[in-house]
């Protein structure tokens, strides 16, 4: 067996045998868990009916005095971080302390994708066994796991931990560019880490892409497309062949994928182009992927059509990756254990998009743990039919609780 698999099934098999025992059901926890449903769906039909996208300023304020409410309820310390950048909304962060070694970290979003008023025009409903609305899975049932988690703890008299860091954010929807640098340093010396994003089925997530944005500009020199077209210097045309060149920067081997997605030039049908320009979305699995496509887009751009054309290609990390690592694979198998006994099954899986685990996972600590998937599995996001499956609470409010208790506990 290789030592990366033999690490992994030891810490497994040490999250699973310290503390409470993950091969018996709790069944004052479920109880407990199933009692707090209807007040958790309550919750959510408040939460969805208000409207949060991201830069909304006036209901991302609704929430986040909900979220403070709550926090200063369970005897958090609160404190309201400003973004680094001029983004709309505060990087709420709650801090409790315990009488235990370790420290845990709970995170998610509190931004949708939707704008202001699709709240009133589809407000939370209830459609079988799943609920609908703006938000109704990505990502406002995660606050709630997050909240009713720690609540139950408190229930239990568990407070074998060091510190528990709850932080919310309200940027995640446009690449957490003004909470990236607090969620850095607040993960960084975490010994756990969950991150509250909904899967698709009964999931846990092990691994996400990053993200990073490809820029193409092209500077060329204008001229009158009739009667002078040979004066000028098509940037347009520039622009194409230099796509061309640049179509193969992704590596599948990798994972690393390179679509050229946006275009953008000119305005007037009988003016040559002085400037062209186009975006890439990049998704990356290893963050070294970042160095390499630029090194490779330098020199493949040199090779230019248009004579006389001026082109640059630069590479923006915007999310790095949460790649794949045996502290997580170990503890989606004590995951799983939970849930076999509660006669479910559990998958973990590696997903394309990128979340904020990407920001929380440090590499360069051996003893931390970050899994993500940990909220309320749903379906269609981001569009008018999202939906999720109110089934999922108890059973993942069971194992958010579990998680915790047996991770802060082992020895």
């Amino acid at each position: 067996m290789h030592l990366s698999s033999l690490r992994t099934l030891f810490l497994a098999l040490s999250l699973a045998f310290c503390g409470s025992s993950y091969a018996q059901k709790d069944e004052a926890l479920l109880k407990a868990v199933d009692g707090r449903k209807a007040g958790f769906i309550t919750d959510l039909a408040t939460l969805v009916n208000i409207d949060s996208g991201t830069g909304d300023a006036e209901g991302l304020s609704k929430v986040e005095a909900i979220l403070v409410a709550r926090l200063k309820a369970l005897g958090a310390e609160v404190t309201l971080l400003p973004s680094d950048k001029p983004v709309v909304g505060n990087i709420i962060v709650g801090t409790l302390k315990g009488k235990g070694s370790k420290n845990a970290m709970l995170l998610v979003h509190y931004d949708t994708v939707f704008a202001p008023g699709d709240a009133a025009k589809r407000p939370f409903r209830i459609e079988g066994n799943r609920g609908r609305g703006p938000g109704v899975a990505d990502a406002k049932p995660g606050l709630l796991f997050i909240l009713n988690a720690v609540e139950l703890l408190k229930e239990r008299g568990f407070d074998q931990y060091k510190t528990i860091t709850i932080s919310f954010n309200a940027d995640e929807e446009k690449s957490s560019l003004g909470s990236a640098a607090a969620i850095k340093k607040l993960a960084a010396d975490q010994d756990l880490v969950l991150s509250f994003e909904p899967p698709e089925k009964e999931q846990v997530i092990i691994s996400t892409n990053g993200i990073a944005y490809v820029y193409l500009d092209v500077k060329g020199v204008s001229s009158h497309a009739g009667s002078a077209p040979e004066k000028g210097r098509n940037a347009v045309m520039e622009l194409a062949n230099q796509l061309l060149l640049l179509k193969d920067l992704g590596d599948p081997v990798k994972g690393t994928t390179v679509n050229w997605t946006v275009l953008q030039s000119g305005d007037r049908v009988n003016i040559i182009p002085e400037k062209a320009a186009a975006k890439a979305d990049m998704r990356l699995s290893v963050l070294s992927e970042i160095e390499r496509v630029q090194q490779d887009a330098n020199r493949l751009s040199q090779k230019k059509m248009i004579p006389d054309t001026e082109v640059t290609v630069r590479v923006e990390n915007r999310r790095p990756p949460f790649s794949k690592n045996a502290n997580t694979d170990a503890l989606a198998i004590s995951a799983q254990a939970i849930y076999k006994d509660l006669g479910k099954t559990l998958e973990p899986v590696a997903m394309r998009f990128g979340t904020d685990a990407g920001f929380a996972y440090n590499p360069a600590n051996p003893k931390q743990i970050v899994l993500d998937g940990m909220g309320i599995v749903g379906d269609k996001l981001h569009s008018v039919d999202e939906w999720a499956d109110l089934d999922s609470i108890v059973p993942r409010l069971y194992l958010t609780v579990k998680l915790l208790e047996n991770t802060l506990s082992a020895k």
